[in-house]
Protein backbone atom coordinates (compact mmCIF):
# COMPACT_ATOMS: atom_id res chain seq x y z
CA UNK A 1 0.00 0.00 0.00
CA UNK A 2 1.02 3.63 -0.73
CA UNK A 3 -0.06 6.07 1.45
CA UNK A 4 0.44 9.91 0.63
CA UNK A 5 1.29 11.80 3.68
CA UNK A 6 0.31 15.68 3.86
CA UNK A 7 0.36 17.77 7.05
CA UNK A 8 0.50 21.67 8.05
CA UNK A 9 -1.51 22.41 4.51
CA UNK A 10 -2.20 25.87 6.60
CA UNK A 11 -4.56 26.93 3.82
CA UNK A 12 -1.90 27.63 0.97
CA UNK A 13 -4.01 25.96 -2.05
CA UNK A 14 -1.70 26.76 -4.10
CA UNK A 15 1.20 24.41 -2.65
CA UNK A 16 -1.36 21.71 -1.80
CA UNK A 17 -1.93 21.50 -5.62
CA UNK A 18 1.82 21.29 -6.51
CA UNK A 19 1.87 18.33 -4.23
CA UNK A 20 -0.71 16.82 -5.82
CA UNK A 21 0.58 17.30 -9.00
CA UNK A 22 3.92 16.09 -8.41
CA UNK A 23 3.05 12.86 -5.97
CA UNK A 24 3.74 9.16 -7.98
CA UNK A 25 0.70 7.00 -7.54
CA UNK A 26 -0.86 6.28 -4.66
CA UNK A 27 -3.76 4.37 -2.67
CA UNK A 28 -5.04 6.71 0.19
CA UNK A 29 -4.44 9.85 1.51
CA UNK A 30 -3.98 10.29 5.71
CA UNK A 31 -3.82 14.26 6.64
CA UNK A 32 -1.78 14.64 9.74
CA UNK A 33 -3.39 18.11 10.44
CA UNK A 34 -3.20 21.86 10.61
CA UNK A 35 -5.46 22.14 7.66
CA UNK A 36 -5.97 25.80 8.49
CA UNK A 37 -4.24 28.82 9.77
CA UNK A 38 -1.94 31.69 8.51
CA UNK A 39 -2.73 31.06 4.74
CA UNK A 40 -5.44 32.54 2.36
CA UNK A 41 -7.71 29.83 1.18
CA UNK A 42 -9.11 28.08 4.05
CA UNK A 43 -12.28 26.81 2.67
CA UNK A 44 -11.24 25.74 -0.60
CA UNK A 45 -8.17 23.83 1.19
CA UNK A 46 -10.72 21.80 3.48
CA UNK A 47 -13.00 21.11 0.35
CA UNK A 48 -9.80 19.95 -1.52
CA UNK A 49 -8.37 18.01 1.34
CA UNK A 50 -11.97 16.04 2.09
CA UNK A 51 -12.12 14.98 -1.46
CA UNK A 52 -8.64 13.18 -1.25
CA UNK A 53 -9.86 11.01 1.60
CA UNK A 54 -11.36 10.15 4.99
CA UNK A 55 -8.06 10.05 7.32
CA UNK A 56 -7.65 12.35 9.22
CA UNK A 57 -6.37 13.92 12.39
CA UNK A 58 -6.79 17.26 14.23
CA UNK A 59 -4.01 20.05 14.34
CA UNK A 60 -3.79 23.09 17.29
CA UNK A 61 -4.83 25.56 14.24
CA UNK A 62 -7.93 23.48 13.17
CA UNK A 63 -8.88 23.79 16.69
CA UNK A 64 -8.49 27.17 17.10
CA UNK A 65 -10.23 28.20 14.13
CA UNK A 66 -13.15 25.86 14.90
CA UNK A 67 -13.24 27.27 18.31
CA UNK A 68 -12.57 24.37 19.84
CA UNK A 69 -8.91 25.63 21.67
CA UNK A 70 -8.37 28.55 23.40
CA UNK A 71 -6.08 31.06 21.65
CA UNK A 72 -4.03 31.87 24.72
CA UNK A 73 -1.15 30.25 23.74
CA UNK A 74 -0.93 31.62 19.88
CA UNK A 75 1.22 34.40 19.30
CA UNK A 76 -0.91 37.56 18.15
CA UNK A 77 -0.14 36.46 14.16
CA UNK A 78 -1.29 33.03 14.65
CA UNK A 79 -4.16 34.08 17.11
CA UNK A 80 -5.41 37.07 14.43
CA UNK A 81 -5.14 34.17 11.15
CA UNK A 82 -7.37 31.65 13.46
CA UNK A 83 -9.94 34.39 14.21
CA UNK A 84 -10.04 35.61 10.39
CA UNK A 85 -10.34 31.54 9.23
CA UNK A 86 -12.99 31.38 11.73
CA UNK A 87 -15.51 34.25 10.13
CA UNK A 88 -14.33 32.92 6.39
CA UNK A 89 -15.17 29.49 7.15
CA UNK A 90 -18.67 28.22 5.46
CA UNK A 91 -20.94 26.73 8.56
CA UNK A 92 -20.38 23.32 6.69
CA UNK A 93 -16.21 23.70 6.71
CA UNK A 94 -16.76 24.73 10.17
CA UNK A 95 -18.72 22.07 11.87
CA UNK A 96 -16.63 19.35 9.39
CA UNK A 97 -13.07 21.57 11.23
CA UNK A 98 -14.62 20.93 14.88
CA UNK A 99 -15.26 17.24 14.37
CA UNK A 100 -11.78 16.20 13.45
CA UNK A 101 -10.62 13.32 15.41
CA UNK A 102 -7.93 13.40 17.84
CA UNK A 103 -4.82 11.66 17.09
CA UNK A 104 -3.49 8.97 17.19
CA UNK A 105 -5.25 7.11 14.78
CA UNK A 106 -4.81 4.15 13.13
CA UNK A 107 -5.88 2.64 9.44
CA UNK A 108 -6.78 -0.73 8.48
CA UNK A 109 -4.17 -2.53 6.68
CA UNK A 110 -1.25 -0.98 8.16
CA UNK A 111 -0.20 -3.04 11.43
CA UNK A 112 1.85 -1.36 13.81
CA UNK A 113 1.58 2.17 12.36
CA UNK A 114 0.04 5.19 13.69
CA UNK A 115 -0.96 9.14 12.79
CA UNK A 116 -0.83 12.10 15.12
CA UNK A 117 -0.22 15.60 14.59
CA UNK A 118 2.43 16.36 17.44
CA UNK A 119 3.41 13.88 19.74
CA UNK A 120 1.61 10.39 20.43
CA UNK A 121 2.20 11.83 24.13
CA UNK A 122 0.45 14.83 23.45
CA UNK A 123 -1.36 15.67 20.15
CA UNK A 124 0.06 19.63 20.67
CA UNK A 125 3.20 18.80 21.93
CA UNK A 126 6.53 19.64 19.30
CA UNK A 127 9.04 17.11 18.21
CA UNK A 128 11.86 18.90 17.17
CA UNK A 129 15.37 17.35 18.67
CA UNK A 130 15.96 14.18 19.69
CA UNK A 131 15.19 14.50 23.28
CA UNK A 132 11.30 15.57 22.33
CA UNK A 133 11.53 12.27 20.45
CA UNK A 134 12.61 9.68 22.93
CA UNK A 135 9.88 9.80 25.41
CA UNK A 136 7.29 9.26 22.13
CA UNK A 137 9.63 6.16 20.67
CA UNK A 138 10.29 4.49 24.19
CA UNK A 139 6.62 4.49 25.48
CA UNK A 140 4.64 3.79 22.27
CA UNK A 141 3.91 0.48 21.39
CA UNK A 142 3.85 1.62 17.79
CA UNK A 143 6.94 0.82 15.69
CA UNK A 144 6.26 3.36 13.17
CA UNK A 145 4.56 6.84 13.84
CA UNK A 146 4.50 9.79 10.99
CA UNK A 147 3.52 13.06 12.90
CA UNK A 148 3.41 16.73 11.61
CA UNK A 149 2.97 20.23 13.58
CA UNK A 150 7.09 20.74 13.85
CA UNK A 151 7.07 21.74 10.02
CA UNK A 152 10.72 19.97 9.80
CA UNK A 153 10.91 17.30 7.18
CA UNK A 154 13.15 13.88 8.58
CA UNK A 155 12.81 11.08 10.85
CA UNK A 156 13.85 10.31 14.59
CA UNK A 157 14.42 6.61 15.45
CA UNK A 158 15.84 3.97 18.32
CA UNK A 159 16.21 0.98 19.05
CA UNK A 160 16.48 1.22 22.27
CA UNK A 161 20.19 1.54 22.70
CA UNK A 162 21.32 4.41 20.25
CA UNK A 163 18.55 6.71 18.81
CA UNK A 164 19.16 9.29 15.46
CA UNK A 165 17.94 12.09 13.71
CA UNK A 166 17.76 11.74 9.64
CA UNK A 167 17.17 15.21 7.45
CA UNK A 168 16.53 14.70 3.64
CA UNK A 169 19.42 16.56 1.57
CA UNK A 170 17.99 17.68 -1.78
CA UNK A 171 20.45 19.06 -4.70
CA UNK A 172 18.42 22.20 -5.60
CA UNK A 173 16.05 24.43 -4.22
CA UNK A 174 13.83 24.91 -7.00
CA UNK A 175 13.21 21.61 -8.55
CA UNK A 176 10.67 18.70 -7.94
CA UNK A 177 12.92 16.46 -5.84
CA UNK A 178 12.59 13.32 -4.03
CA UNK A 179 14.50 11.47 -1.25
CA UNK A 180 13.92 8.08 0.03
CA UNK A 181 14.55 6.73 3.59
CA UNK A 182 14.49 3.07 3.62
CA UNK A 183 12.99 1.87 7.30
CA UNK A 184 14.55 -0.76 9.38
CA UNK A 185 13.24 -3.85 10.92
CA UNK A 186 14.00 -3.77 14.53
CA UNK A 187 14.05 0.47 14.93
CA UNK A 188 10.95 2.90 16.15
CA UNK A 189 10.67 5.80 14.00
CA UNK A 190 8.67 8.77 13.79
CA UNK A 191 8.57 10.29 10.91
CA UNK A 192 7.02 13.82 9.62
CA UNK A 193 6.33 14.46 5.64
CA UNK A 194 7.14 18.30 6.49
CA UNK A 195 4.76 21.25 5.85
CA UNK A 196 2.63 21.45 2.52
CA UNK A 197 1.95 25.12 3.21
CA UNK A 198 4.98 26.65 5.64
CA UNK A 199 7.82 24.66 5.54
CA UNK A 200 10.60 26.01 8.59
CA UNK A 201 13.46 24.34 7.22
CA UNK A 202 15.38 26.96 4.93
CA UNK A 203 13.44 25.31 1.84
CA UNK A 204 10.87 27.19 0.58
CA UNK A 205 8.70 24.52 -1.70
CA UNK A 206 5.99 22.13 -0.11
CA UNK A 207 6.88 19.17 1.49
CA UNK A 208 5.47 15.77 1.40
CA UNK A 209 6.08 12.13 1.80
CA UNK A 210 4.88 9.11 0.46
CA UNK A 211 5.11 5.62 2.74
CA UNK A 212 5.30 2.31 0.69
CA UNK A 213 4.21 -0.12 3.58
CA UNK A 214 5.15 -3.65 1.44
CA UNK A 215 8.80 -2.34 0.68
CA UNK A 216 8.79 -0.66 4.06
CA UNK A 217 10.45 3.22 2.26
CA UNK A 218 9.40 6.41 2.95
CA UNK A 219 9.71 8.73 0.21
CA UNK A 220 10.73 12.04 1.23
CA UNK A 221 9.42 15.16 -1.74
CA UNK A 222 9.55 18.65 -2.23
CA UNK A 223 8.03 20.37 -5.43
CA UNK A 224 7.84 24.31 -6.29
CA UNK A 225 4.59 26.22 -6.34
CA UNK A 226 3.22 29.42 -7.05
CA UNK A 227 4.59 31.46 -4.08
CA UNK A 228 3.75 34.69 -5.25
CA UNK A 229 -0.22 33.58 -5.52
CA UNK A 230 -0.35 32.08 -1.73
CA UNK A 231 1.48 35.12 -0.95
CA UNK A 232 -1.06 37.63 -2.67
CA UNK A 233 -3.83 36.01 -1.17
CA UNK A 234 -2.46 36.46 2.16
CA UNK A 235 -2.34 40.10 1.00
CA UNK A 236 -5.55 40.31 -0.21
CA UNK A 237 -6.93 38.99 2.77
CA UNK A 238 -5.43 41.75 4.88
CA UNK A 239 -3.97 39.50 7.16
CA UNK A 240 0.27 39.87 8.70
CA UNK A 241 2.29 40.81 6.03
CA UNK A 242 4.71 38.49 7.92
CA UNK A 243 2.72 35.44 6.96
CA UNK A 244 3.40 36.22 3.63
CA UNK A 245 6.60 37.14 3.57
CA UNK A 246 8.00 34.55 5.54
CA UNK A 247 6.97 31.54 2.50
CA UNK A 248 9.82 32.62 0.44
CA UNK A 249 11.83 31.91 3.19
CA UNK A 250 10.91 29.14 3.96
CA UNK A 251 10.51 30.12 7.88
Amino acid sequence: MRILLLSDIHSNLEALEACLAATPAYDLVVNLGDIVGYGGSPNEVIERSRELGRFFVRGNHDKAAAGVMDLKDFNPIAGMAALWTREQLTPENLKWLSDLPRGPIQVNGLAGVQFVHGSPVDEDEYVVSVRDALEPLLLSSMPLTFFGHSHLQGSFSTNNANSDVFRPEYRTVGQTETVEFPLKAGIRYLVNPGSVGQPRDGDWRAAFAVFDSDAQIVSFCRTPYNLKSAQDRIFGANLPPRLATRLAAGR
